[in-house]
């Protein structure tokens, strides 16, 4: 549906193909002139084929593990002149894996590493192992990271830390309590880079699934005079402005109840294929004689073998001026994607004003697989 392009799993995982591993050989011996490459590749393809892209980038790990110096600290200082070498973020990530796996023992010199190493690929999977063997130690390294000049380094300060970061384990300590990453967020609130500042905003929203009350306070603390801390406000209360809370529709300038006649809300086609693409149009009255802050969304209920799924697209934002009409559209194709596969029969969608449900229409998809 809207907005999404996630690739194909089988696409996303050849990122560590053979080419790749062979790459990764070639530059290791580079550093390491002892390095064994035809072992390493022999390890790091053992099952390839059956493997995603996570368990991949572990492959990588516990074969440079097999085939790089025992010791720890010499292994090391091989992995951090390999990283710039590699050309390729995700590719980079697996050294951190590494690091992770083997260096709990070494606290300073692993954390060090992590920090250099997440230049070049992120090493917001890696820190969460740290986070959990010891998370008083962690998080204050954390905390002085969100100062670094470097937007990687500040930026794995957030992003290491999230409560429910994607494709990783959740940090359960800070799913009941957020606040030991207070410090970190407040320290970015603020920050120039959008690399960081989208890493900001993901972490608040996370918080806003649990505690919404806390992102509010928060977030309300901040004010809005910074640039920079608006973009991240208004990103992070994303889930709360889709769920139609008061008070972050507030926060972003929001009216409260829309005051609208709804003149017409369709989707076209009503019967499509499995690929087709539709159009949501949306013409909107208002009935008020001055200015109202509209936040416009629709939310797509997909049939499931157990019941429905209820997913809110964002369609726009917009000031509507007293007694003026508005047309509003928007247009995607229907198709599977490794986070949704759809199901045969009618959707219904749903005009969402203000967080307020307005009006309802839907399609049908038939599905020829």
């Amino acid at each position: 549906m809207a907005g999404e392009s996630i690739e194909s799993a089988p696409a996303l995982k050849e990122i560590l193909n053979r080419e790749r591993l062979t790459h990764i050989a070639r530059e290791t011996a580079g550093v390491w002139p002892a390095f064994d490459r035809k072992r390493f590749m022999r390890l790091a393809t053992e099952g390839l084929d059956d493997l995603g892209i996570m368990h991949r980038m572990r492959l990588v790990a516990t074969s440079l593990y097999e085939t790089l110096p025992e010791d720890f600290a010499k292994a090391v200082p091989i992995l951090e002149g390999l990283a710039p070498r590699l050309g390729h973020a995700f590719t980079a990530i697996s050294l951190s894996e590494y690091v992770a796996l083997y260096g709990q023992r070494h606290f300073d010199r692993s954390l060090d590493a992590l920090k250099m190493l997440t230049r070049f690929g992120s090493s917001e999977f890696a820190i969460r192992h740290f986070l959990v063997a010891d998370f008083d130690r962690t998080i204050a390294v954390m905390r002085g990271w969100a100062d670094n000049e470097n937007e990687h380094v500040r930026r794995l300060a957030s992003e290491g830390s999230r409560p429910r970061l994607p494709w990783s384990f959740q940090l359960k300590n800070l799913i009941v309590d957020p606040s030991p990453t207070g410090p970190i967020l407040d320290a970015l609130k603020a920050d120039p880079s959008l690399y960081v500042r989208k890493s900001v905003a993901n972490h608040l929203n996370d918080i806003g699934k649990d505690h919404p009350d806390r992102l509010v306070d928060r977030v309300s603390s901040w004010g809005k005079s910074d640039r920079n801390t608006a973009w991240i406000v208004r990103h992070a209360l994303r889930t709360l402005i889709k769920k139609g809370d008061p008070l972050a529709l507030a926060l972003i300038g929001t009216t409260g109840k829309a005051e609208v006649k709804v003149l017409d809300f369709c989707v076209d086609p009503t019967k499509i294929n499995l690929g087709d693409r539709i159009t949501t149009r949306v013409k909107l009255a208002s009935t008020l004689k001055t200015v109202q802050r509209l936040v416009v969304d629709y939310a797509v209920h997909y049939p499931k073998k157990n019941g429905l799924s209820r997913k809110v697209f964002k369609l726009r934002e917009l000031d509507l001026a007293p007694n003026a009409t508005v047309d509003l559209a928007i247009s995607q194709t229907v198709k599977d994607f490794t986070t949704r596969k759809h199901s045969a029969g009618f959707h219904r969608v749903e005009l969402m004003v203000n967080g307020e449900a307005l009006a309802e229409s839907g399609f049908e998809l038939r599905i020829q697989r």
